[in-house]
């Protein structure tokens, strides 16, 4: 089977190695953009597609069957828009610009024109999401996940992350779409409440190193998120740990991976999991290509994403005091 010509914009975001090896794989990337060229260079050579500053002069080009959109939030509703014109199916990092509101427009358009589009929250049915599943339809759910200091982006050039301008927000917006997601899936829930507290006490930066959510559906579940860019920076990346509660008993996976579940019967069991999340972006990418054809079934969906943020853009202007967001 021939691989779709691809585009990759924006590549020069933290996460696009871990897409790297299964796109070359499964796609014929042939143009990749940045703002700064000289970041991406080694990965448009593993590709050996040919690199422009200019990201428009990509979505030109003939035969695109599918694009990739990284780089900063501000920019991807505007690159989103230009491939629905065009008719290109695309992937796109959360959380698809700084606004709910852009965020919807995109879902619309992308809806209007068919337009296939799809979302990495690549937790979704990882070995976290599999275990916590043992418990049953959540009732009560906590997450925590701290990753490393802020400083990070200053080093893998990817500084306007600590822009709120350009970033739309801190640790929330860019951690807690994963989470606040497997809670929706669990539940098959699609609106909730929200309480929040956002802080940048640790760094005192211009973006949260650290938020905690409640959120609550309309039936009384509930979830507690908490998440952070309060680890110090290490080789073990981040702090994380999971519980759930559900009809079948209680669940629970910690930072080394030791996960138990006990069921209502009072009976355990006990594993050892993976709980990098790293390792998840290549079998994204692998379902992307076996699933671009049928309009990416089963992979997350723009109204999914669009779900997944209202709650988080509603804990930003609760905490701004304003309507920022919405």
């Amino acid at each position: 089977m021939s691989k779709t010509r691809t585009i990759i914009l924006g590549a020069s975001h933290w996460h696009t190695p871990l897409y790297a090896n299964a796109i070359a794989e499964v796609h014929d990337v042939v143009g990749v953009s940045d703002d700064d060229v000289s970041l991406v260079k080694g990965l448009a050579d593993a590709w050996e597609a040919p690199v422009e500053a200019d990201w428009r002069k990509l979505v030109d080009l003939p035969n695109i069957g599918l694009a990739y959109v990284f780089g900063p939030h501000d920019g991807m509703a505007e690159k989103c828009h230009a491939l629905i014109d065009r008719g290109i199916p695309f992937v796109v990092e959360k959380p698809l610009g700084t606004s709910l509101a852009e965020l919807t427009a995109v879902r619309k358009a992308a809806e209007a024109a068919g337009v296939p589009a799809t979302v990495p929250l690549i937790q979704r049915d990882g070995p976290t999401d599999r275990w916590l599943a043992k418990a049953g339809r959540p009732t009560y759910q906590r997450t925590s996940f701290i990753a490393g200091p802020p400083s990070r982006y200053l080093n893998n050039g990817n500084k306007w992350m600590l822009n709120p301008a350009k970033a739309g927000g801190g640790c929330l917006a860019n951690l807690g779409p994963h989470f606040v997601d497997l809670f929706l899936q669990g539940c098959n829930a699609t609106t909730v409440r929200v309480q929040s507290r956002l802080s940048s006490t640790l760094h005192g930066g211009d973006v949260e190193d650290h938020a905690s959510l409640i959120i609550t559906t309309p039936e009384g579940r509930e979830a507690i998120v908490e998440v952070g860019y309060a680890f110090p920076g290490s080789q073990l990346k981040r702090y994380c740990s999971y519980t759930s509660v559900g009809e079948a008993g209680y669940a629970s996976v910690n930072s080394d991976g030791s996960a138990t579940f006990t069921a209502l019967d009072g009976t355990s069991e006990s594993a050892t999991i993976n709980v990098d999340s790293d390792p998840l972006y290549d079998p994204f990418v692998r379902r992307v290509a076996q699933t671009l054809e049928d309009g990416f079934q089963g992979l997350p969906t723009l109204a999914q994403l669009e779900n997944v943020m209202r709650p988080i853009w509603q804990a930003y202007d609760d905490q701004h005091g304003g309507r920022e967001h919405a």
